[in-house]
């Protein structure tokens, strides 16, 4: 992990300031389950857009790590080969973007959450996870969330290696909630006993992010 703080006052971060005040986007839709496959206000998209705060790190391989720590019985600190010995899951899922495009049919493989929480095994009194990417970005998700039966740290995606503009090495992976819970560059997977908020939820999204209940804002 890295100490320093993505900047709050870059022109992406001031824009979604503005929308979260003015709730754009917001079709006010009656609230949908997970069986509708496009939640209300989104469009489908072919491409992967690449949004990001303005910082893309890079981050070789070789010095890649990823710590698992807070309230777990087993803290632990993965290297890279550490990482790809895990058990490597391929899953197929759906992107949705708090921006409106949603993408269907992504490929995935890496190592599932449920597993990663197997390894460090959490305390009874752990709740909620926090993210933390190699640039600083926060995010944090109900535990529950976190251990959905999709949801990983991926490192491949359609066949490839996920790029730096997509967050490779490795990246968070949470397709049922909103994708800027879905750390790129992550580098730390925290547990912690109350919510707290991360970068974008200081600044006006929802705690949790549920596309079908558009918790897109505060």
């Amino acid at each position: 992990m890295v100490d320093e703080t993505p900047p709050a006052d870059s022109k992406l971060t001031r824009s979604k300031q503005r929308w979260a005040s003015e709730r754009k986007f917001i079709t006010d839709a009656p609230a949908r389950t997970g069986d509708d496959r496009l939640p209300p206000g989104q469009h489908l998209v072919k491409d992967w857009p690449i949004l990001d705060l303005g910082r893309k790190p890079d981050v070789p391989i070789e010095r890649w790590r990823l710590s698992i720590k807070g309230m777990v019985a087993r803290p632990v600190t993965l290297d890279w080969a550490a990482f790809l010995a895990l058990p490597q899951a391929h899953v197929v899922s759906d992107i949705h973007c708090v921006t409106t495009w949603s993408r269907y049919d992504n490929e995935w493989v890496g190592v599932t959450t449920r597993d990663l929480i197997d390894l460090v095994e959490p305390r009874d009194e752990a709740r909620f996870v926090m993210l933390h990417g190699s640039d600083g970005y926060t995010t944090n998700v109900p535990l529950a969330d976190f251990a959905a039966a999709d949801a990983l740290i991926a490192h491949r995606w359609s066949g490839k290696p996920i790029t730096r503009d997509h967050g490779g090495p490795a990246r968070a992976v949470i397709p049922h909630l909103y994708f800027w819970k879905s750390a790129k560059w992550i580098s730390g997977i925290e547990f912690i006993g109350a919510d707290r908020p991360g970068f974008w939820e200081v600044n006006g999204y929802h705690m949790r992010g549920d596309p079908w209940a558009e918790e897109r804002y505060r």
